[in-house]
């Protein structure tokens, strides 16, 4: 299985993408989130060898363009792998990199149609592994950070798919895009969207590159129940990719002025 290392890799800016509404591959949602947790943890929580070569350590501001923990499972027999890839999904027939700056998220409505996903949707699913995400919601004429993640702050998944592109110098490059769908009555007052969370009971069907039944795979992208979630606002520290620490999602208290 390829790892997403490459040398001569094409570069993304480290900040959130904001993509342009009309497009049927762009998506103004989930465009950082975190993962604070060591790949030991990983491994246990999702009962996976992990790869010698899969570098990770605990994140706090995973931004698009660099590469994510991702849950696969081999076409050939049920074992799975978690591996490195980049965030930012690239077709197979993109002439640069820049594509991917496009496609860090895939709507639930169309990515079973969407030339550029309906390939890896069929086939090519895969896990992307967070215990957290961020989103913003406008007040006034700033733009304030929420934290979202498990009531019980527990590791979950996000349903993503995955594909391969060869860059100018011949090198493979994995990369993956994460599935978004209505928001839940939590999200709903800062956003109407908000990334799949896939329930752990369907993960065995959600990865299996062997089922191909459309229907039956549109029905795992609701919704995650708000009841098994909770919020809180956080400091615009979160703002800049450049700052990877576990500030960006401590709670927000603002000072008090007297």
């Amino acid at each position: 299985m390829m790892g997403a290392k490459a040398t001569n890799r094409p570069s993304f800016p480290n900040k959130a993408i904001r993509p342009a509404l009309s497009s049927p591959y762009t998506v103004p949602m989930c465009g950082r989130y975190r993962l604070a947790r060591k790949k030991e943890i990983l491994a246990e929580t999702f009962d996976v060898d992990i790869d010698n070569d899969v570098e990770w350590k605990p994140r706090y501001n995973v931004a698009p363009g660099q590469d994510v923990p991702v849950l696969r499972q081999d076409v050939a027999q049920p074992l799975r792998s978690l591996s490195l890839l980049r965030w930012g999904l690239i077709p197979p027939w993109s002439r640069d990199a820049k594509t991917g700056y496009k496609m860090i998220n895939a709507r639930a409505e169309t990515v079973a149609n969407t030339p550029a996903f309906r390939d890896p949707f069929r086939s090519r699913r895969c896990l992307i592994l967070a215990d957290a995400f961020y989103e913003w919601a406008k007040e006034g004429k700033q733009k304030c950070p929420f934290c979202f993640s498990m009531a019980d702050d527990s590791i979950f998944a996000f349903a993503g798919i995955w594909d391969r592109w060869r860059n100018p110098d011949e090198v493979w490059i994995e990369t993956c895009s994460i599935i978004t769908t209505l928001a839940n009555t939590l999200l709903s007052g800062i956003h109407d969207r908000m990334p799949v969370i896939m329930k752990r009971e369907h993960y065995d069907l959600w990865l299996d590159p062997g089922f191909k039944k459309t229907d039956d795979l549109l029905d795992l992208l609701k919704p995650f129940p708000a009841a098994a979630m909770r919020h809180h606002r956080v400091s615009t520290h979160v703002n800049s990719a450049k700052n990877d620490d576990p500030a960006c999602g401590e709670e927000y208290v603002p000072k008090l002025l007297f």
